[in-house]
């Protein structure tokens, strides 16, 4: 007998979950808030992308990296400056001392548009340059670190001096980046004025919809192959190494496409917000972004989703009314994290929401082992010898017994859903 097994992109119970996911955020919270609460929680969900990159970095590729706030503000960066060009026509800035260039140059004697900015006056060089420019930024960083074995909290202390040496450039060189302040006074795209409140509107449905294709892009690598290298990396690399595979590469892999995703958000943030500054970049917000994958659980992508709208949506709530007890908060939240529910609120879910669900949901099985059955039958009927269908059919199962070589468990639904590590599902 041929043995089958085949890796399933996306089990029952995690299809119901991004349907609830899509009608949550495409329909009920669209139908109950106005525009402005609507565009927060646009914001929120660039933050997503972060959390959503982390769940594969970190959770499943057991890389900590805390300078992700690079990554999110490079793609950040990437669409303000196409946007500032934009805005920065010489019509639009005839009153400065050289038209034609962005506000913050001509503030700092600058007479001349850098060659580094003329790119971006193209849209489809700016699209590319937010996906490449940070992807190959971390590749640089993760050729430096991984092929030497560099890793653990090593790789997470150089990523943190990474954010922090990309805040000073930044600051520091304000007449090309606008220093502190950033770039600011985004009006347009292509002529589109995204400050109105029906560009809000659709920019929330954009971001939303890229998240969609990130979190199914994710779901597909978590499930193949790929997926299973991850975590047997993650918790046994030396064995994966000894197994012939490169581990340096995987991690250099998992390690870009999460700089890939976060600078996606950070792009999705410029649009939506109309601005990006340094105070995006540093450490304090590369924290809080693990916290965002921390607190929803950095094995779960749905998980990652809903802990960045949770974490976000304390945070105004906290900072509108304590604002200077907000760190504190973040800080005990992180700790409460780590040390009760270690993988976020998708452990909580799992221990105990889901159990209490109707089986449909969980896909839970029944038993037709054959004994199993002849107790199951002989209990609805004490008197068995009235029945001779009960004895045709267990003597029909005692036959056909010795032809099984081993021992397997019907279910209502075609597929099975039983779960290995590392959270892949066989058939």
């Amino acid at each position: 007998m041929q043995q089958r097994s085949n890796i399933r992109f996306m089990s029952r119970q995690e299809v119901l979950g991004y349907i609830m996911l899509a009608v949550i955020l495409l329909a009920i919270i669209p139908l109950s808030l106005d525009v402005f609460r609507l565009n927060l929680i646009g914001k929120y969900l660039t933050y997503a992308f972060v959390a959503l990159g982390l769940v594969l970095c970190w959770g499943y590729g057991g890389i900590l990296s805390l300078g992700q706030g690079v990554f999110f503000g490079l793609g950040g960066y990437c669409m303000a400056m196409f946007l500032k060009l934009e805005a920065s026509d010489p019509e639009s800035t005839k009153i400065q001392s050289t038209p034609g260039i962005p506000d913050f140059m001509d503030w700092n004697q600058i007479t001349e548009l850098p060659w580094w900015w003329e790119p971006f006056r193209q849209l489809p060089f700016a699209l590319s340059a937010i996906v490449l420019l940070p992807t190959l930024f971390a590749f640089i960083i993760g050729v430096a670190m991984f092929k030497r074995r560099v890793g653990g909290v090593y790789f997470a202390i150089i990523t943190q001096a990474v954010a922090a040496i990309m805040t000073i450039l930044i600051i520091g060189q304000q007449g090309y980046t606008g220093g502190v302040n950033g770039i600011t006074d985004l009006r347009t795209l292509l002529g589109w004025d995204i400050r109105s409140d029906s560009a809000k509107v659709i920019l929330y449905y954009v971001c939303s919809a890229a998240l969609f294709i990130c979190l199914l892009l994710s779901q597909f690598i978590r499930y193949k192959k790929l997926g299973r290298i991850l975590v047997a990396m993650r918790d046994r690399e030396d064995r994966v190494r000894f197994s012939g595979y490169d581990v340096a590469n995987f991690k250099i892999f998992v390690f870009c496409l999460s700089a890939m995703f976060s600078a996606i958000g950070g792009a999705m943030f410029t649009l939506q917000v109309g601005f990006m500054s340094p105070s995006f970049v540093g450490i304090v917000p590369s924290i809080e972004m693990v916290i965002y994958c921390a607190v929803g659980g950095r094995l779960s992508l749905l998980g990652a989703v809903y802990g960045t709208l949770l974490v976000n949506w304390a945070k105004t709530i906290f900072s509108e009314t304590f604002p200077e007890l907000w760190l504190f908060a973040m800080g005990a939240l992180f700790i409460a994290v780590v040390m009760a529910f270690p993988n976020g609120l998708a452990s909580l879910f799992k221990r105990y929401i889901e159990p209490k669900l109707p089986a449909w949901y969980t896909g839970k099985t029944i038993d037709f082992e054959p004994e199993a059955l002849r107790t199951s039958l002989l209990k609805a009927d004490e008197d068995k010898s009235a029945h001779p269908d009960v004895l045709a059919l267990e003597s029909n199962i005692t036959a056909s017994q010795p032809a099984r070589k081993t021992d397997t468990t019907g279910k209502i639904s075609p597929h099975s859903d039983e779960k290995l590590d590392g959270g892949v599902y066989v058939d």
